[in-house]
């Protein structure tokens, strides 16, 4: 790490401009080339995949998505001459798209069923020609265009559907600019300094400026959903303000004490720079980790956000110290609060009095304060076990969107559950006929909470037939999973005992409760994995067995926390009111990738804390002392940079997206947890309570692990071990 410190402080001109030249030529590149992002829901072994794969197979021009253009006429009949002309107009434009292949009027013998009882509310379905998922993103903008510029008094007309919301987008409102704004005035207060303030900020910009584009080409060759990018800056701008906020704090802090820039940001990168290493290594491995969800649509996310990851660690390793070299002595003047400590001994580091004051506190009442601390993470973890994982429907959207509009006028003219068709597919035996789809159509229409079912369509093959069926509940209600699980596991066995006939079902709706069921089934392996991988990395980096289960136990803690304030808000509605939002299940894939981000965040602190931790039992050989000297050491810049990252991501609850909501307020709390109630409290008096037991390894395993060091080998932060009756002085780098 000493190496490429002094590289890059030889070279530093040279570092500031590659880094520019790349990020210009990254944008520049993913311009030209253009950004292509699709959601990949695929999910092999699932009847709702079988059924889209019947569709593609045997119905090619009515395989692709389904979307409604709803209309409510307030002073009569849907079938009223001026309302009929102007629908018959606008239907007749949308199927002139090339992306169209057919739309179902309601003034249609097919469209028989899409006309409200009273008459008032009616509906057109718009068949694609792909998925929505395999669609530009753009798709469904002229429609909302022509549906927009639909004008007849009394008349309300709404588009809704996959490719419809996928062409509104989100907005995820000014939360870039008010998190950056928030670091900045948080790092101003940290460090007094607007040039110590601007410099993390500079140099996750740049990581971040490079690696969104990245993301853009890696769209080219992957898929990555839209929200992917959304989820790669809210990461990426926390965790590159937090690695270059931890270098910095070192190097004003050696520099106290060496006088002398470049030895000074030596130090810093061969111990802060060590630490955001392994830090960022557990972030990545973390992330990484959803691969072993074994959904496309996961893999997506997790290489946008570890291309942000990736880009901040690697600027925070390079542009740091070639910034620092250039700009130490203006970042390492001393504030007010410094010079009022000016008198002390040279050669003694400095450390916040206020924070080794709150270690003691501590450590003096470590077995009552751990239990509080438990007690408090155990009261956030409780509404957890409610977690209910399901899509949230288009009720959940903007107000101010069509999609929402649609959806309303739906469950106003039909019900609900119109909203979310689910398609039943039937295929006869050995190539058989389908004379027994009616007593399937029949099965199903009986079945209690189907309130309709639309005419059968069979394939030119004669080997297919499918209908939608209509539930009388909304999409993301517990009555329609249940209906969905119904018709599976009773309805659909049944009729096919005395049939003969393969039945299955599929649809959006029903592929979503798939999805939930695919990802909750993957869950606990995957955070085996990462919870396995990462205690791994921390057994060989601080060769202690108490490290990586406390870390695991308590970064578990944190998460679990943060969900539960999750669920709290976003599915019971507390205080959904002042958020924004409408309550309602959580997203599947929340938990995943909320657990990958929190787990890398948490580690992040507990890199940072232990290391700082070890590094002074190494040096003085006594653990109460070393905990206190960790804590007075890093409190401040942990707090600091937690600080900085709840802003970051509250900020994002600014925006209009349900999920982005979700994610941003879950990682806001468990960061908030993590470094106030696990690393302030608990951590401390565990450590505390442990004593010499925390750095205990049996000897044929410390022969056998690899040699990390993370205390750095820089010569200038030897120290003697003091000398006392009861210690003999350890060497420097000695371990006992």
């Amino acid at each position: 790490m000493v190496g490429l410190s002094r590289w890059c402080m030889a070279h530093r001109r040279w570092v500031v401009v590659g880094w520019l030249i790349l990020a210009v030529a990254a944008n520049l590149i993913a311009n030209a080339v253009g950004r292509h992002y699709a959601t990949n829901f695929s999910l092999p072994g699932t009847q709702s995949q079988q059924v889209t794969n019947l569709l593609t197979r045997e119905f090619p021009s009515q395989g692709g998505d389904v979307d409604t253009i709803v209309f409510r006429y307030a002073r009569g009949r849907y079938d009223a001459p001026v309302v009929r002309t102007a629908i018959n107009g606008l239907l007749a434009k949308v199927r002139r798209d090339p992306a169209v292949v057919d739309v179902i009027s309601p003034y249609s013998a097919a469209g028989r069923v899409e006309v409200s009882r009273d008459g008032h509310v009616a509906f057109a379905t718009i068949n694609y020609t792909k998925r929505a998922n395999l669609l530009p993103d753009t798709t469904g903008k002229p429609v909302i265009a022509q549906v927009k510029a639909l004008r007849v008094p009394g008349l309300q007309v709404a588009a809704g559907g996959q490719v419809i919301e996928q062409a509104e987008g989100f907005n995820i409102g000014p939360a870039t600019f008010v998190g950056v704004i928030a670091a900045m005035v948080i790092l101003l207060i940290t460090f007094g300094s607007l040039v110590s303030a601007g410099l993390p900020l500079l140099t996750a910009g740049l990581g971040l400026i490079t690696g969104v584009a990245l993301i853009g080409l890696a769209t080219r060759v992957s898929s990555i959903s839209n929200v992917g990018p959304e989820l790669a800056l809210m990461i990426g701008l926390g965790v590159g303000v937090d690695y270059a906020l931890f270098i910095v704090t070192r190097f004003r802090e050696s520099y106290v004490r060496l006088k002398d820039v470049e030895a000074a940001v030596n130090e810093a990168m061969d111990t802060s720079g060590r630490a955001i290493l392994l830090a960022g290594t557990t972030v990545i491995i973390a992330l990484l980790g959803m691969f072993a969800t074994g959904v496309s649509f996961m893999y997506g996310l997790s290489i946008a956000s570890v291309l942000a990851v990736l880009l901040v660690l690697a600027a925070s390793l390079t542009l740091v110290p070639a910034l620092l070299s250039r700009f130490g002595e203006r970042i390492a003047r001393p504030s007010r609060s410094a010079r009022r400590r000016a008198a002390e001994p040279a050669g003694i580091e400095h450390h916040d009095p206020a924070w080794r004051r709150w270690s003691h506190i501590v450590q003096a009442r470590p077995r009552s304060l751990a239990l509080v601390s438990l007690a408090v993470m155990a009261a956030c973890i409780v509404p957890f076990f409610a977690l209910r994982l399901e899509s949230s429907d288009a009720g959940n959207d903007p107000s101010n969107t069509t999609s929402y509009l649609a959806y309303h006028l739906l469950a106003e003219g039909f019900g609900a559950g119109f909203n979310g068709p689910l398609l039943v597919a039937v295929t006869p035996p050995n190539g058989g006929n389908l004379a027994a789809a009616p007593a399937v159509v029949r099965a199903v229409r009986a079945t209690p909470d189907i309130v309709a079912v639309s005419p059968v369509r069979t394939a030119a093959s004669g080997r297919v037939a499918v209908f939608e069926a209509y539930p009388g509940s909304a999409p993301q209600a517990r009555a329609t999973t249940a209906l969905v699980h119904r018709l599976r596991d009773t309805v659909f066995p049944s009729v096919s005992r005395r049939t003969g006939v393969g039945i299955a079902l599929g649809g959006f709706t029903a592929g979503s409760i798939d999805f939930s069921h695919v990802l909750s089934a993957k869950l606990p392996l995957f955070i085996g994995l990462v919870v396995v991988l990462s205690a791994l990395l921390l057994l060989v980096i601080f060769r202690s067995l108490v490290i990586p289960l406390q870390a695991a136990v308590m970064n578990l803690l944190s998460i679990g926390g943060a969900l539960g304030a999750t669920v709290a808000v976003f599915q019971w509605g507390w205080g959904s009111s002042l958020f924004g939002v409408t309550p309602g299940p959580i997203e599947p894939w929340i938990p995943v990738i909320m657990f990958a981000v929190v787990f890398g965040l948490s580690m992040d602190y507990e890199v940072f804390l232990v290391s700082r931790i070890r590094e002074e039992w190494v040096h003085r050989g006594d653990p109460s002392e070393a905990v206190a000297d960790g804590i007075a050491f890093t409190g401040r810049v942990i707090t600091a940079a937690a600080a900085i990252m709840v802003c970051v991501f509250l900020s994002f609850m600014l925006g209009d997206e349900r999920s982005i909501k979700e994610f941003g307020f879950g990682l806001a709390i468990a960061v908030f947890l993590d470094a106030l109630v696990v690393r302030c409290v608990m951590l401390p008096a565990t450590l505390q309570l442990l004593g010499d037991t925390t750095w205990k390894l049996p000897g044929w395993l410390d022969r056998r692990l690899p040699e990390l060091n993370i205390e750095g080998r820089s010569p200038a932060r030897a120290l003697p071990a003091p000398v006392t009756e009861e210690r003999e002085p350890e060497p420097v780098g000695g371990r006992r």
